[in-house]
């Protein structure tokens, strides 16, 4: 990779970090809690569709995700943590699995987010802040309701995304060539 597109990766990646981050505090401040409820909207997450179309959505969605959840949100170290493990791990699968179409469509490229951040947080939520010992019952349905939230997000405007950036053939312009 020449020197000309490590920058545009790199710039690219910090203009999405910003872009989630910026979202996230908009959201937060014109609807407190929306953005860090189990059965969580957080728009932000839309952006997460941007792995189906370069590589540097991968570290700055993850990052985003690690200044939203420390600066804006003020979330636990836990949640600090693993909340950018999830994105990271949704963002990478997403972009593996981008050519994996039903019709042109990222069907399952678009359920991981839903998938690691069920899983997750909704592991991390049934181990510490339900009191008790781990239920299994419990933690399948505080994945379930974080999975809910993310697939609303993905299904609507994160599909609306891919369908505007592949529509307008803006691509080309996030991959960088």
């Amino acid at each position: 990779m020449n020197m000309s597109k490590k920058i545009h990766r790199i710039v690219l990646s910090a203009v999405i970090a910003a872009l989630y981050v910026a979202l996230t505090y908009v959201q937060e401040f014109l609807f407190p809690t929306s953005a860090t409820m189990a059965v969580q909207f957080r728009v932000s997450e839309a952006l997460t569709v941007l792995s189906l179309f370069t590589p540097a959505a991968i570290p700055g969605l993850t990052v985003g995700c690690f200044i939203a959840n420390f600066s804006v949100l003020g979330a636990l170290p836990t949640d600090i943590i693993l909340g950018s493990l999830a994105s990271f791990l949704a963002c990478y699968f997403m972009y593996r699995l981008k050519d994996a179409t039903v019709k042109g469509f990222p069907f399952a490229a678009l359920l991981m987010p839903a998938v690691f951040n069920g899983v997750i947080i909704g592991a991390e939520i049934e181990i510490f802040f339900i009191e008790g010992p781990f239920n299994f019952v419990s933690f399948l349905t505080q994945a379930g309701l974080v999975s809910l939230g993310e697939l609303v997000v993905l299904y609507s405007l994160g599909a609306a995304l891919v369908r505007v950036i592949k529509g307008r053939r803006l691509g080309k312009y996030l991959s960088g060539v």
